[in-house]
């Protein structure tokens, strides 16, 4: 298992550091610097624009620089960000823990439910929940992230008044709360993203689900414990389930990006402080140490997400079971 993971680790290292090479690279040959949006202000003079280039080595030839990024970031420091004024990391430190959770209450909320839905489906074929359940993965899987977020925010903002519309804590009453006022203040702004997150994602989950099931339950251990007079409800839980969730673990390798792109729209939507706000305010103002250190950030977790997929499969796949 050691040395699986450290094969994997040295691996996934790897694929981050030819993604944050690459993506430097792309970001520095574009038209422009951070400092762009400030050069047809007419008091601002080429000299100090030119000592503001200089002061953060933009100056300096595109290989020296990236040199010079990468010793920093093996010393912990992700560099200066040029559009929030704050050391890149504090930035990541405030705004990775919200993304975090919002993106792993989405993921358990959207994997739990499609395959509880999966389950149903299988369990009633062919009649009116099969049915149902059906029509309602289809429709949330063809609605777009930006559309049901909106929806979703009219609806229980306006329509069913009782849910914040905005921000990860209520900004004046949040520090005066309890440990308990706090708690529930939070997961009240948490709800709806979240909610949205889990029924952007649950379709896919369901429907991956029943194929997989719909493919394991013709084999023959499930024929013979159905001979043995096991109830179908626990024939399909307990023996057809198990064996029908390797699908659904490579799904969970590749939610992780996933998750962190649907979450830049529904950041935005919701106000919630993450990294999707970061990612298009990076973006949009040229921000270089930002925006690498938030392809970074993506990165890892696609590395993280193929590692975990990886653990799964061996757990629950027999045949890969000894090479742990």
């Amino acid at each position: 298992m050691a040395v699986f993971l450290a094969r994997r680790i040295s691996q996934g290292l790897i694929v981050v550091v030819l993604v944050a090479t690459i993506v430097f690279f792309l970001i520095h040959a574009a038209p422009g610097d951070p400092f762009s949006a400030q050069m047809d202000n007419p008091a601002i003079s080429e000299s100090v624009r030119e000592a503001w280039r200089k002061s953060f080595g933009l100056d300096r030839p595109l290989a020296e620089q990236y040199l010079r990024y990468v010793a920093n970031v093996f010393r912990g420091d992700l560099g200066f960000s040029l559009s929030k004024h704050r050391p890149v990391i504090h930035v990541l430190g405030d705004a990775m823990p919200n993304t975090l959770l919002l993106m792993f209450t989405g993921l358990a909320g959207g994997f739990g439910i499609g395959i509880a839905a999966a389950l149903a489906q299988v369990r009633n074929r062919g009649r009116a929940v099969d049915k149902i359940l059906g029509g309602l993965s289809l429709a949330f899987l063809s609605v777009p992230d930006f559309w049901l977020a909106l929806l979703i925010l009219v609806a229980f903002s306006s329509w069913l008044a009782g849910f914040p519309i905005g921000g990860a804590v209520d900004p004046l009453n949040y520090e005066s709360l309890g440990a308990g006022g706090k708690l529930l203040d939070r997961l009240e702004h948490l709800a709806l993203p979240a909610v949205t997150l889990t029924l952007l994602y649950f379709p896919i989950i369901a429907r991956h689900q029943k194929a997989a099931l719909l493919d394991v339950i013709p084999s023959e251990y499930v024929t013979t414990a159905r001979a043995k007079g096991v109830s179908e409800r626990a024939v399909i839980n307990r023996h057809a389930l198990r064996n029908a969730l390797l699908p659904i673990i490579t799904l969970l390798g590749v939610a992780f990006p996933a998750l962190l792109t649907g979450t830049v729209f529904v950041e935005k939507v919701f106000g919630w402080p993450g990294m999707g706000t970061v990612i298009v305010d990076s973006i949009g103002s040229r921000d270089y140490p930002l925006l690498t250190a938030c392809v970074i950030f993506g990165s890892a977790l696609v590395v993280t997400g193929s590692i975990i997929a990886d653990i799964l499969y061996r757990r629950f796949d027999p045949r890969l079971r000894d090479e742990l």
